[in-house]
């Protein structure tokens, strides 16, 4: 099959699936859950056979089934026992389809969880908290006034999330000055969350118009053809 043969099968299963995924502006209909059938599938075999070429079988070639390669052998065990860890997770999550074996399944999910907890966390601190820190001082440095709106927006809304409050009057409350902090820290809040929704909807725009493009050109192409 040559290549421009794939390119018109491609091109006409886009254009036929873009068609069943537009049904569902006349309700959801059996072609519509054909489409999104379609690519939950596509996507978790793609998902597989990645996961399988990039990640499972480099990590076997370089642990369970590394070559000595010059290792002595408490290195070689040690690096095979390093590289059967992540399969006995896996094993130890198989327990908790069992309802009997499900407590032996939750020590592999409380790995999973805490390794996932402290990536996230070191993630978070060290690509974006320090990041971030670090511009908001050049910005001080370089430009006064934007470096000045860029501190107090910092500052204002690290404190509208955090809860610290006293009892007044048998109520629970922030202190007046956290209060008219926590007001402004609001309003920052809120333009980047606006800001964000703003560019959420410009790239979905943006994908959509480069969809209805693509496939008029293949309409317009087979029409001409």
């Amino acid at each position: 099959m040559t290549p421009d043969n794939l390119d018109l099968i491609a091109g006409w299963v886009s254009l036929v699936l873009t068609l069943l995924i537009f049904s569902y502006l006349l309700g959801d209909n059996v072609l519509y859950r054909l489409a999104v059938h379609v690519l939950v599938g596509v996507a978790a075999g793609y998902t597989v056979i990645v996961a399988a070429e990039s990640v499972i079988k480099p990590w076997l070639d370089e642990t369970l089934l590394a070559e000595a390669n010059g290792r002595d052998d408490a290195t070689l065990a040690a690096l095979r026992a390093v590289g059967a860890v992540p399969f006995l997770v896996g094993t130890l999550l198989l327990f908790k389809v069992s309802p009997r074996l499900a407590p032996v399944g939750s020590l592999g999910l409380v790995f999973v969880i805490a390794v996932g907890v402290a990536v996230a966390i070191a993630g978070a601190v060290g690509g974006t908290i320090v990041p971030l820190a670090r511009a908001a001082g050049e910005s001080v440095g370089e430009d006064t006034a934007d470096g000045l709106v860029i501190l107090v927006g910092v500052i204002t809304t690290l404190i509208y999330f955090q809860f610290f409050a006293v009892v007044r009057r048998g109520a629970v409350r922030r202190p007046r000055l956290l209060r008219g902090l926590s007001a402004v820290g609001q309003v920052f809040v809120t333009v980047a969350l606006g800001a964000l929704y703003a560019g959420a909807i410009l790239t979905s725009l943006t994908i959509f118009s480069d969809v209805v493009r693509a496939q008029l050109e293949f309409i317009l192409d087979r029409l001409g053809g």
